[in-house]
């Protein structure tokens, strides 16, 4: 019933609206970053552009993009952004402490200001879930973000006495942004310093976004998005090999039988999680060839006889069922795969239309060896943090520069 109503939310309205704030958000980004002599917080950053997308797309409220220089220190219990923030960066104390616990008065402050920012959300939700009740009642149109499409799709179902209740709404709220905040953010990261690394793809990219948008202004998700598969090529690539979170699967109230090669079948007790191996599915010689540990996002560029030629008019690759599941695979996966692809291909257009980057040179070192140091730092300085991430990105500060005409 749950993966019904909310799968249902994201549909191409919402996608249109991911889309033109993405444009909105990242040319102010990559100016900011154009600005500066030297950036190092392109990770802050990147989750900033992915919380503002977010705060448009899953509740209507729209943000001017900020730089981590420009940002200034805001009340969580006055500021929805502020909340949502505070809420997100601490996702992991609020399940594992639960909000009663955190509504003691004797707390840290720090644990104090969680309780704020929970109890202003909160709030906040609540008004939101009140107002689009009344519209639907009244047969007014509203927005199409995710809490007004959840509580339209909620409504819809009660008049059979299927939908959400309100706790179960907020609560699916939460999974959206806890599950498109972080994951797009740093897989923003991961690109961008693959990108600084090889500006071979960088080119490649540059070539596809100018043909495809040339002169216009006006960006269309109708006419550009499908076109612009390099761009989506390299989150593609960037997840083969940076899956940022392992989807665990359940075997349910029976037992399941697995196909494991060789004519072999492992049978599977009822109450069992299965989590695969992303690294091994997503690497394996035999599907990726003999340079699957490498990032090559052109993998993902269809030659064959059935392909357009040229930028814009290329086909995407389509993987051998079961060899690629960074958005998890089947009737289960990922509700919100598109709404990652759109707000990724938007960014990777406005970054690379006009712009370049490429890593800082440290004392006596060369443009190759700076590249390689990136290349190590992807490597050697990634890792879980509640999800797969690069710890230190700030190590390696990077240069936007503008592309000769």
């Amino acid at each position: 019933m749950q993966r019904k109503m909310t799968a249902t939310c994201f549909n191409d309205q919402n996608n249109q609206i991911v889309w033109s704030e993405t444009l909105y958000l990242a040319k102010d980004m990559i100016r900011y970053w154009g600005s500066k002599p030297t950036v190092s917080t392109t990770a802050d950053d990147t989750r900033t552009l992915s919380l503002h997308i977010l705060s448009r797309a899953g509740f209507g409220k729209s943000f001017k993009f900020e730089g981590h220089d420009e940002r200034t220190e805001a009340s969580p219990s006055s500021n929805y952004k502020a909340s949502l923030q505070t809420i997100l960066e601490n996702c992991v104390l609020i399940m594992a402490l639960g909000t009663k616990f955190l509504a003691n008065p004797l707390l840290p402050q720090r644990l104090r200001r969680l309780h704020e920012a929970c109890v202003a959300f909160k709030s906040y939700m609540t008004t939101l879930y009140e107002e689009e009740k009344r519209a639907v009642d009244e047969g007014r149109s509203t927005d199409k973000n995710l809490m007004n499409s959840l509580v339209r799709a909620s409504q819809d179902e009660s008049r059979t006495g299927a939908g959400l209740t309100e706790s179960e709404i907020y609560g699916n709220m939460f999974v959206f942004n806890f599950a498109g905040h972080d994951t797009t953010a740093h897989t923003f990261t991961f690109a961008i310093y693959f990108l600084a690394a090889h500006p071979d793809v960088q080119a490649w990219v540059h070539e596809e976004v100018r043909e495809v948008l040339g002169g216009t202004d006006d960006w269309s998700y109708d006419v550009h998005f499908p076109r612009l598969r390099r761009c989506l090529a390299v989150m593609l690539e960037t997840v083969r090999l940076y899956t940022p979170v392992p989807v665990a699967k359940w075997t349910g109230d029976g037992y399941r039988s697995l196909d494991v090669g060789d004519d072999r079948t492992v049978v599977l007790p009822p109450s069992t999680m299965v989590i695969p191996s992303y690294a091994s599915i997503q690497t394996d010689p035999k599907y990726w060839g003999t340079d699957s540990l490498e990032w090559r996002p052109s993998r993902w560029i269809s030659d064959g006889p059935s392909a357009g030629t040229g930028p814009g008019n290329e086909q995407l690759m389509t993987p051998t069922p079961g060899t690629y599941i960074g958005w998890s695979e089947g009737a289960r996966d990922c509700p919100g795969r598109k709404f990652s692809h759109t707000e990724f291909v938007a960014t990777m257009a406005c970054l690379f239309k006009e712009w370049k980057v490429e890593p800082v040179l440290q004392p006596g070192e060369t443009a190759e060896g700076a590249r390689q140091r990136v290349k190590d730092l992807i490597v050697n300085d990634s890792a879980p943090v509640l999800i797969l991430q690069m710890l230190h990105p700030e190590r390696a500060p990077l240069r936007w520069t503008k592309w000769e005409k």
